[in-house]
């Protein structure tokens, strides 16, 4: 009787053991499956950026002569300026990235934290209002910018003040309900404690509640960087002069000539231009994944 319930154990626990490996192999196939589709476009635009043809027509996965003539004729480039470019687009982005900072940090302090009039209705205003994409007010927004630019010809058209105008337009929706978020998660107990020493509530808001909502602050930097980086539209609208363009809009004419596209020079000046983003993001991961959970928990 020992002996065959014995038995009995021993099948269940070796059909738990290769059913556990089963459950392990699939699951280890999704994800390695998950990381090649990921990885697949970034090897080809690799391969594309070693390809001495400079062409897709002939492009192989691993190309034959790989060599970077790409990036030389990127960078020896007289016609197009990329590094010109490449300095553009990271300047408007952080200085975009840092005033999105700036003002969602006083606009979502003043939602968490004050009660005035309104303050209901502006937050549903806010969010309403970004559920519009800016192309929709793509006209407007240009005549606005040449309206402006009559004025204020440092803000008008094809001015990188007038692109940060409208980039900080359109950014803060979404950021001033995360910043708002996270603000909610701090407890009011330590500005109590600072208002009763003395603070005003400028005081409080940069000695207190800044460094305590840096993960969330860091997370905003770190969307708006990234979605002004790489932005296109109205950057093809709003700047004209070649020496003024970003790099999104500028690498366009890699591939704009029917008869004459440069594929190997426009993947080698992606590769370039993803570094930015790559350092900043090793650099700041530990916030960042702070700063999205927390902000998520109330709002």
């Amino acid at each position: 009787m020992l002996e065959a319930t014995a038995a009995i154990f021993r099948r269940c626990f070796r059909w738990l053991r290769k059913r556990s490996i089963l459950n392990q192999l699939w699951k280890h196939a999704i994800i390695w499956m998950t990381i090649a589709f990921a990885l697949f476009p970034v090897i080809w635009i690799v391969s594309a950026a070693l390809d001495p043809t400079n062409s897709l027509a002939s492009a192989r996965l691993i190309p034959k002569d790989a060599s970077f003539i790409n990036f030389r004729r990127l960078l020896d480039s007289k016609q197009h300026p990329f590094l010109i470019w490449y300095f553009n687009t990271f300047k408007i982005g952080l200085v975009t990235a840092t005033l999105v900072v700036s003002i969602t940090s006083l606009a979502g302090y003043a939602f968490s934290r004050l009660r005035f009039k309104g303050r209901r209705s502006g937050l549903f205003a806010i969010l309403l209002i970004q559920m519009f994409p800016q192309m929709l007010a793509m006209v407007a927004i240009y005549l606005i910018i040449l309206s402006i630019g009559q004025y204020i010809p440092g803000m008008g058209l094809d001015t990188h003040m007038g692109l940060i105008l409208v980039y900080l337009g359109g950014a803060m929706g979404a950021n001033v309900w995360l910043a708002k978020g996270y603000f909610d998660t701090i407890p009011h107990s330590i500005e109590e404690s600072a208002m009763i020493d003395g603070a005003t509530p400028f005081q409080m808001l940069w000695y207190i509640v800044v460094p305590l909502a840096r993960p969330i602050l860091i997370v905003i930097f770190f969307l708006q960087f990234m979605s002004t980086y790489s932005e296109f539209v109205l950057a093809r609208v709003l700047l004209a002069s070649s020496n003024k363009l970003t790099m999104a809009v500028g690498l366009q004419m890699f591939i704009s000539d029917q008869y004459a596209k440069r594929w190997g020079v426009f993947a080698a000046a992606a590769l370039l231009g993803a570094i930015p983003v790559m350092i900043l993001f090793w650099i700041l991961q530990k916030q960042l994944v702070s700063g999205l959970t927390r902000g998520a928990v109330k709002g």
